[in-house]
C-alpha cells in the first residue's frame, strides 16, 4: 500500500492563529479535547476501533483519548516506542529503514501506524515521529513532524515544520492525529500531489 501526503487546510488556518504562548496552548488544549471527543464519537456511530503509536508526542495522543468517558468502547491501546530499537521490535518498522532514514521520516510514521493496527488489532490507527526541540536530531531540525494514519483502505501521512516550544509542537502533533483521521473518517481527505 503507497502512503500519500495528506493536507489538513483548516488546521493550517487554526495554526497561522497560535503560537507557543500559554493562551495559544490552552487554546490547542480545548481543540485536542474537542477533537478527540468527537473522533470517538464517530468511531462508536461506525462501530470502528483505534490505537495509536507514539514516540514524539509520547503518551498524549492516548491521554486525549483515555479523558473522554466511554473512550474503552473503541480505542484499545497505545503504544510510545521512543527509541528506534523499540519501534522495530515492538512495530516492526523496518530496522534499515530506521538506520538510513532515521526515526524522523514519513514511512516510519507510516509503518508505526501499521504496527500498532496490528498490535492492537484496531481498524484505524495513528502515529507520531518528530522532533520537540529545542536542537536538532537525526540531522532534522526542531519542530520537524510526521503524523501517520492507516485506514482498512489507506495510509496516509501528515509533514509538517512547527515552531516553538517542546510543548507545543508536541500539543500541535496530537492535535493533527486527531484532525487527520476525522477528515478521513468524514471523507474530507486532501491530498497534495
Amino acid at each position: 500500500m503507497h502512503a500519500k501526503r495528506i493536507v489538513l487546510p483548516q488546521l493550517d488556518a487554526l495554526l497561522g492563529q497560535c503560537d507557543d504562548s500559554d493562551q495559544s496552548n490552552s487554546s490547542l488544549q480545548c481543540e485536542i479535547e474537542k477533537s478527540a471527543q468527537q473522533l470517538l464519537g464517530e468511531l462508536l456511530r461506525s462501530s470502528t476501533t483505534l490505537a495509536v503509536a507514539e514516540s514524539l508526542t509520547g503518551g498524549r495522543l492516548a491521554d486525549a483519548f483515555v479523558c473522554v468517558p466511554g473512550a474503552s468502547a473503541v480505542f484499545l491501546g497505545s503504544a510510545v516506542t521512543y527509541a528506534s530499537a523499540a519501534k522495530a521490535r515492538i512495530l516492526g518498522v523496518d530496522a534499515e529503514l530506521l538506520a538510513s532514514n532515521g526515526a524522523v521520516d514519513p514511512a516510519v510514521a507510516v509503518q508505526m501506524a501499521r504496527g500498532a493496527s496490528r498490535i492492537f488489532r484496531s481498524d484505524f490507527a495513528i502515529a507520531t515521529t518528530g522532533v520537540a526541540g529545542p536542537g536538532v536530531a537525526e540531522g532534522k531540525p526542531a519542530g520537524t513532524v510526521y503524523v501517520g494514519v492507516k485506514t482498512p483502505v489507506r495510509e496516509m501521512y501528515w509533514q509538517g515544520q512547527l515552531t516553538g516550544d517542546r510543548s507545543y509542537v508536541r500539543n500541535v502533533t496530537v492535535l493533527v492525529g486527531l484532525r487527520a483521521l476525522m477528515a478521513e473518517l468524514q471523507g474530507n481527505s486532501k491530498f497534495s500531489e
